[in-house]
């Protein structure tokens, strides 16, 4: 059986392609990315408020797909513009809250703690995303060669957004409960940068920590997955739920790094009490502990319901 295409629309930032990616593997079909580019004002206006027409945006998307996945807010007219115009002939999944009416969408994938529900709603503990235990394993050797201490924690880095400042004075709190909790107690660092980590803060774990430890300084998809393989326990910031959503796959011990917020997101707050509630993760405060948890798998769960109801459906 000739497997389905798809088209992948985002908006280009890692959290995005890694849900809309791990989804497209997870159904096993072929794919291609598409970065949305919006013309003129409409970058600012809501969906909401935006006519479907191909105006909207400048990406000229071809006909040789049958499922596109799309998320975040500038995809979401893309998506809709696809399916009005194809209709039956395609099927459209969009993950996250559209923030229009969710009839647009053959099916809408959002993480639990968001509150929506419909019909066509999946609902997923955390975020979904591309990452399956056979790529942990096939780059579990990468690091092996720099691993000096029998025991190993990775610091998983964010960076700035809406919600977290990211000053000095919090990320030295971090640097010294790492030292003090781990590196003083017999670990050797992996700090791994994400691509919204700031070069200031790479090189302040540089200028920070010794040279035993093991500071990555680009991003290195590969040093990334080892690292989840290898460590004992693993540190996320707290900004990304898609990052603590992503480690959460190894079930192994998951702190997170708590900084304070300069604005009020529910979003968060829920988030973190369900990874509490389900044992997945405690906050990053003065002491280490070991515990387990059943690994979380959201992308094969939700894939699996859709590929289902996918032999409803005539691509022909």
């Amino acid at each position: 059986m000739t497997k389905l295409k798809g088209i992948l629309l985002t908006e280009g930032m890692h959290g995005m392609i890694s849900q809309v990616e791990g989804l497209a593997k997870a159904l096993d079909i072929e794919f291609i990315h598409e970065k949305i580019v919006t013309n003129n004002f409409w970058k600012i206006i809501p969906p909401r408020f935006t006519p479907i027409k191909k105006f909207v945006f400048k990406n000229n998307l071809k006909k040789d797909f049958n499922i596109v996945i799309s998320c975040g807010r500038k995809s979401v007219i893309p998506s809709i513009f696809l399916k009005k115009k194809y209709r039956n002939k395609i099927v459209n999944i969009h993950i996250q809250d559209p923030k229009v009416s969710l009839k647009n969408f053959d099916f809408i994938v959002v993480p639990e703690h968001d509150n929506l529900v419909g019909e066509n709603v999946l609902q997923s503990k955390g975020a979904i995303h591309y990452l399956q235990e056979n790529e942990l394993e096939k780059s579990k050797n990468y690091l092996k060669s720099e691993i000096k201490k029998k025991k190993l924690v990775t610091l998983i880095m964010g960076g700035p957004n809406k919600y977290y400042d990211y000053n000095d004075e919090d990320i030295d709190k971090i640097f010294k409960k790492i030292k003090e909790n781990f590196i003083n107690n017999g670990y050797q660092l992996v700090f791994i940068p994400s691509m919204r980590t700031p070069q200031i803060i790479i090189d302040k774990a540089k200028n920070y920590y010794n040279e035993n430890q093991i500071i990555i300084t680009s991003i290195d998809k590969n040093a990334y997955l080892s690292s989840l393989k290898l460590s004992d326990h693993i540190v996320v910031t707290c900004d990304s739920i898609s990052m603590i959503s992503e480690a959460a796959i190894t079930g192994k011990p998951i702190y997170v790094a708590h900084m304070p917020n300069k604005k009020k997101n529910e979003r968060f707050k829920k988030f973190f009490d369900l990874f509490k509630s389900l044992n997945i993760i405690r906050d990053l405060e003065d002491s280490v502990e070991y515990w387990s948890y059943k690994k979380l798998d959201e992308t094969n769960r939700i894939s699996r319901y859709i590929k289902d109801k996918l032999k409803n459906y005539d691509f022909s």
